[in-house]
């Protein structure tokens, strides 16, 4: 199920010049890596949005396949001046650590970044390969496999720099840990390929947020992969928020690994992109393991964001919960595809999953499709999905009490967001997601600082 590379010529051009630049990453490995990711790349080519093709029927990369995105070679001083001013759409606290990377590469100087300790570490990847480059290589491409995914495939192919966090057994992060991929505008569209990299050990504990933005000034691609690994009883919190331009092209592939007790929750946020993937697969791989995941998105005009999420209950005593919210106006897409699969030794496995959108114009459209495949014989799993206009009766009722119509119905908008929002733990991240979300009244247009 693939499509032709119309612009293959220009990605082996820049592999191949990635391929002879001098290794600073000092590992043999990392090399033949991307070779090995490059190959299977040139063999999927990208997906299409085909009859029987359930993984990308609604959703058409083709504004990826016919384009030409060019690698960004190095960071310029002007694109730290720019990316210094797109910072201000994401949200910010000072007693975070920061991690900010323009263009796919790591920018120390728009960081705060965390002093080594207690062997704890939260540094640029291509830092790490060249500081712990065994570390990494135990767990870098282990569990976001490339044979079958064309864009993880791509992304390891041209991988050079990313996130990376390491937390050793017993440990925890006090605060919240930042990684904002920004995007700055050049002369041509370009495409980064941002690398994340979480590995937390027995009985640690973190609280990770993901934040991607770009420059509104014309496309560009984003083919982001995140891999984490929660040890047993680690506690991990994480957070993605999807703050790109209109025009923008994002396919965000995550791969998480549970282990015995471990808990970890995820909650995903969307406004704006052109078109926007959000594909997220966790494996709950130990007993006793939790996984929680939910997401709110705000589309309008013409925006395409599609939900691509999966559980894989592979042990007994296993929880999950799976809860997803659209609002979406003009003419917009949502997209949700949420499978369970309960394996044959996950006895007592207790799963739910739901998808509920709110369609605000006549032309916006919601496909949903939430699934539970299963194989063991003692367990407890439902699923649901709705969609749907304000609700009449609430805006009869709310009317009725002397609200007008439209402040009746921006808080029956608030209050369906605030479902998700309400769960978000650190308080300034949930102030800031507040007043996003406020733009979803109608009438008011989410903020472009650019």
């Amino acid at each position: 199920m693939t499509q032709v590379l119309t612009r293959d010529d220009a990605y082996l051009a820049d592999f191949q010049s990635l391929e002879t630049q001098p290794r600073q990453d000092g590992a043999a490995w990392v090399q033949t890596l991307r070779q090995r990711a490059w190959a299977r790349f040139t063999k999927l080519g990208f997906p299409t949005a085909v009859r029987g093709n359930e993984q990308w029927k609604y959703t058409s990369v083709a504004a990826i396949a016919r384009s030409s995105f060019k690698h960004p070679a190095d960071v310029r001083p002007k694109d730290l001046s720019e990316a210094a001013r797109l910072l201000g759409r994401a949200p910010a606290h000072a007693d975070w650590t920061t991690l900010v990377f323009v263009n796919g590469r790591y920018a120390p100087a728009l960081s705060t970044a965390l002093p080594e300790a207690d062997g704890v570490r939260v540094t640029g990847l291509a830092t790490a390969l060249t500081t712990h480059g065994a570390s990494v290589e135990r767990h870098l491409a282990r569990y976001a496999a490339f044979e079958d995914e064309a864009f993880t495939a791509l992304n390891t192919a041209f991988l050079r720099d990313g996130a990376y966090v390491s937390i050793p057994d017993g440990a925890s992060v006090p605060s919240p840990v930042h990684v904002i991929f920004v995007t700055t505008p050049g002369e041509q569209p370009i495409v980064t390929h941002p690398r994340t990299l979480v590995v937390a050990g027995r009985h640690s504990s973190l609280t990770l947020i993901e934040s991607y933005v770009g420059h509104a000034s014309g496309p560009y691609f984003t083919n982001a992969v995140t891999e984490i690994v929660a040890g047993d009883g680690a506690r991990i919190e994480h957070y993605r928020l999807l703050l790109e331009s209109r025009d923008a092209l994002h396919v965000g592939t995550s791969r998480v690994r549970q282990e015995t007790d471990s808990a970890f929750s995820s909650t995903s946020f969307a406004v704006g992109c052109a078109l926007g993937r959000n594909d997220f697969h966790a494996l709950l791989d130990g007993q006793g393991g939790s996984c929680v995941l939910n997401g709110l998105s705000r589309l309008a005009g013409r925006e395409h964001l599609d939900n691509h999420m999966g559980i894989d209950h592979v042990r007994p005593h296993t929880t999950s919960r799976m809860n997803y919210r659209g609002i979406l106006d003009g003419a917009s897409t949502g997209v949700f595809s949420g499978r369970v699969l309960v394996q044959k030794e996950a006895q007592k496995t207790d799963a739910e999953q739901h998808d509920k959108n709110l369609i605000l114009s006549r032309e916006a459209q919601a496909f949903t499709k939430p699934s539970l495949e299963i194989y063991a014989d003692d367990v407890k799993c439902s699923h649901g999905a709705a969609a749907g206009d304000i609700d009449e009766d609430a805006l009869f009722y709310m009317q009725s009490r002397g609200l007008d119509k439209a402040a009746a119905r921006n808080l029956l908008i608030q209050a369906f967001a605030s479902q998700i929002i309400d769960t978000v733990k650190p308080e300034p991240l949930q102030d800031y997601l507040n007043k996003l979300f406020a733009g979803a009244l109608p009438g008011f247009q989410f903020g472009e600082t650019s």
